[in-house]
């Protein structure tokens, strides 16, 4: 039963929120002591992290974007970005960069209230975000440390080719092991790195039985506003970590028991059971009115049963796992599976894939205004899904981080309008085209 009052909502949250997010506050109160207990800690990004390799060196690893969709959250994100567009950064440039740059300027303390370290290294691990090369030259400038690249080759044809893969592999072994070893003092222990890669491979299996559960009517979870909780774990800093298995062990379970009590999951406005609609959705998420967006889908009795955003960090529901029999390999393979890697006939394959698999009513883009790696194509991606399903999509507009990109009612008048063209459809009331012209 939904609850009753607003303060009610706001505390209501699974088990699994609440853990992922005193695992991360965790993880952040350590990287605060890393300069007093030698730790050494990697600054590197979500897409194509290699943070079993990083662990295995005994190094923290710290993801940037994390740093910012946690301070947009927070209601933090508006002052960084107002410091760096004072500093010269353009209104153009990705609010992650800039929120990331305005707290650095603002004396680098994190989301959670903790000073950041300075990075002993800046890994940066290139899948198909330019803007990346970028953040990594800005961040150089500020704190004169070593820089290591490893160029990923972009999936121009739709796949990872053997001479792409043999490529990533040698600077893994004669680049980035390198690297890490002259920074952390210690030598590479493969060993230690097939251990972390088997905790990741199990992870993982847990993270995609509880994605594919959204295929159970109703759904016992929102892949898309809930999965950005789910997901956290693994895309930041508890990969291939005993931590990480735990927690998707948790996880899975508490997701099948709500599948064996034919319950919906959680949202702002409590419980959703009663689910009127089943979206596939592509793009980021709003940070800075995350659950104000969110609200808005939960009210209509919209449930997200599969996204594109999560698996910005790997796309393990279409059969990827970390191989430990094959470190070096299976971490390029990796690299190169991620979602910004892949091409626009690829993304448009996974949206396809999802509406017809997981029975989708409708599909909605989320356009971020500042994230050229996913709106860049999207209104083609949305023609072409819409030609392959037979099914009209939705679009909107927002931004990452920067609220002066978020309007709720223009938002919420669109989502309704294609909620309605979806009911008409369902009444035959509307033609495909005619539905179009309306949300038009």
């Amino acid at each position: 039963m939904a609850p009753t009052t607003k303060e009610e909502v706001k505390v209501q949250k699974d088990r699994s929120m609440i853990l992922q997010k005193e695992m991360i506050a965790g993880h952040f109160e350590r990287l605060e002591k890393a300069p007093e207990t030698g730790e050494k800690v990697v600054y590197t990004f979500v897409p194509g992290n290699l943070t079993e390799l990083i662990r295995s060196f005994g190094a923290l690893p710290l993801l940037p974007e994390i740093n910012a969709l946690q301070s947009g959250m927070r209601g933090k994100s508006k002052g960084y970005i107002a410091e760096a567009e004072r500093n010269g950064h353009s209104e153009d440039v990705c609010t992650y960069v800039k929120c990331d740059i305005g707290m650095l300027r603002s004396g680098n303390i994190g989301p959670t209230g903790t000073r950041l370290p300075k990075p002993d290294l800046l890994l940066l691990s290139y899948t198909g975000c330019y803007t990346f090369m970028k953040w990594f030259e800005l961040l150089r400038e500020e704190y004169d440390c070593p820089t290591v690249f490893l160029h990923v080759p972009y999936q121009g044809d739709g796949t990872l080719l053997p001479e792409h893969r043999a490529y990533v592999v040698k600077q893994l072994r004669e680049t980035i092991i390198p690297a890490l070893e002259q920074v952390t003092g210690r030598p590479y222990d493969e060993d230690l790195l097939r251990e972390n890669l088997a905790r990741s491979a199990q992870a993982e299996d847990d993270l995609v039985a509880v994605l594919h559960s959204a295929k159970n009517r109703p759904s016992p979870i929102d892949s898309y506003f809930g999965g950005v909780y789910y997901v956290g774990p693994i895309f930041s800093a508890f990969r291939g970590t005993p931590e990480g298995v735990d927690y998707y062990r948790a996880l899975r379970q508490e997701v099948e028991a709500r599948v064996a009590a034919k319950q919906g999951p959680l949202t702002p406005v409590g419980r959703l059971d009663d689910q009127k609609y089943r979206l596939v959705v592509e793009g980021p998420p709003n940070w800075t009115s995350f659950r104000e967006f969110w609200k808005m889908f939960a009210e209509e009795g919209a449930v997200v049963v599969a996204s594109t955003y999560t698996k910005v960090g790997g796309t393990y529901d279409f059969g990827f796992r970390h191989d430990p029999s094959d470190p070096l390999g299976t971490l390029a393979d990796y690299c190169g599976g991620c979602y910004t890697n892949h091409n626009l006939p690829g993304r448009i394959e996974m949206l396809e894939r999802y509406v017809k698999e997981y029975e989708a009513d409708g599909f909605i883009i989320n356009s971020v205004k500042s994230c050229n790696s996913f709106s860049a194509g999207q209104l083609m991606i949305l023609r072409e899904v819409e030609r392959r399903t037979g099914i009209p999509g939705g679009f909107v507009e927002s931004d990452l981080v920067d609220p002066r990109y978020f309007s709720a009612a223009n938002i919420k008048n669109r989502l309704e309008s294609y909620l309605q063209m979806i009911e008409a459809r369902r009444a035959g009331g509307a033609t495909s085209s005619e539905a179009l012209g309306r949300l038009a």
